[in-house]
């Protein structure tokens, strides 16, 4: 079964996804196609098992089963139950399908799912719904997510082959208040173009998020590589194809690396746990924590990043402080000619207040909240004129 090949496609957070339409060309897997919060790639089995391990900014990764027109109910039934679930699943699945519809005549999500799973059920035993009732599988076995998703009249159905997404990725033991997720804290340093032996430095780090990802990114660490994945429990995909991808993963780390990686933040008892994080995550002797508020931050040698996840300032009565802060920032950033400066923020006018126009900007959201990532751009090592942004 290895060497079939599966209609895959790899979930993005809106704004991510060329950088995972590069991650996955990185990983070896060629001819990908990013639209609107999904990257589509053909791949075999090994590059389904290689994609979950290695992807960093990724949500998840499916198989599309089908994608076909579905103006309504009777439409969207024939075409799940024409999916070839018996070769899919094993006889005694368990299945739940989530559901969700935009510019869509089918607008009701549970109906959607109850359609879906009567059409799995049909298909799996043999029978037609409009024949006779469907009959009830045991569902003792095997999980698998199936996702119905419909778009201007057009379903896509999909095996989620991740499970808990792909930015969960087993390190964290604790967080603080509105922690970063990681696959976005990852995106934040691969748009950096920070590249070891250079400084790295956080001055916000909370629970230390991103430099943690630095570290990994910096030691060529498989984000997945120590959590298990939906797909490993199926028949689909076998057990030597994950051993394979893990023992691959292993073999390109480069924990030994000269790495300069640093962190801080005013809250010593979330430093605490960033330490903790670090020493879960293996990245512990690669990345320095310690207490300090921002007015103390003095990165030292040339040519570093600040990649950062500053204050927003959107409750009442935080914006002055926040707009001092980010007054500050500019100031530091003026004083450290050859380092670049990257913020995320929600804040519309963080420029102002930095006191200079970004090299560049693209907007991304941290959870629900719609930011900006601003992007200051030094000179690079050897490069006295600057260099381009490089972010696929």
């Amino acid at each position: 079964m290895s060497d079939v090949r599966y209609s895959c496609v790899a979930a993005a957070s809106f704004g991510l996804e060329s950088v995972v339409r590069v991650e996955l060309e990185n990983l070896g897997i060629r001819g990908a196609r990013a639209v609107d919060r999904r990257v589509f790639f053909e791949g075999s089995a090994r590059d389904i098992a290689r994609s979950n391990l290695g992807l960093r900014t990724a949500d998840r990764v499916l198989i599309q089963l089908a994608e076909y027109p579905s103006p309504d109910f009777d439409a969207l039934y024939e075409g799940i139950r024409a999916i070839p679930w018996k070769d899919l699943l094993s006889p005694a699945a368990a299945v739940d399908v989530a559901a969700r519809s935009v510019k869509s005549k089918l607008t009701a999500t549970p109906t959607i799912q109850s359609v879906a799973k009567k059409a799995i059920v049909d298909a799996m035993r043999g029978i037609h719904g409009k024949e006779r009732p469907s009959a009830r599988m045991p569902e003792t076995g095997t999980h698998f997510d199936v996702e119905v998703a419909l778009h201007s009249d057009r379903a896509s159905v999909c095996l989620d082959t991740t499970g808990p997404g792909l930015h969960k990725r087993g390190y964290r033991v604790a967080t603080g208040e509105a922690p970063l997720r990681e696959n976005l804290a990852a995106a934040l340093v691969l748009l950096s173009r920070w590249e070891s032996p250079r400084p790295f430095v956080d001055p916000f780090c909370g629970s230390g998020t991103i430099p943690i990802e630095a570290a990994l990114v910096a030691a060529h660490i498989a984000p997945g590589i120590g959590r298990s994945f939906a797909a490993e429990a199926w028949p689909l995909i076998s057990s030597p194809v994950w051993k394979e991808a893990r023992e691959q993963a292993r073999a390109e780390e480069q924990k030994r690396a000269p790495i300069e990686i640093a962190g801080s933040d005013r809250d010593g008892r979330i430093i605490k746990v960033a330490a903790e994080n670090a020493r879960a995550a293996g990245v512990a002797h690669m990345v320095r924590f310690r207490q300090a508020p921002f007015e103390g931050f003095a990165p030292e040698g040339d040519y570093g990043c600040v990649v950062c996840n500053p204050p927003y300032g959107l409750r009442l009565g935080e914006q002055r402080e926040v707009e001092t802060l980010y007054r500050a920032m500019g100031t530091l950033s003026r004083g450290l000619p050859t380092w670049s400066l990257f913020a995320l923020s929600a804040r519309e006018d963080f420029q102002k207040f930095f006191g200079a126009r970004a090299s560049r900007n693209r907007k991304l959201y941290n959870g629900n909240v719609r930011c900006w990532y601003y992007q200051y751009f030094g000179p690079l090592p050897g490069d006295v004129k600057g260099a381009p942004q490089v972010d696929g």
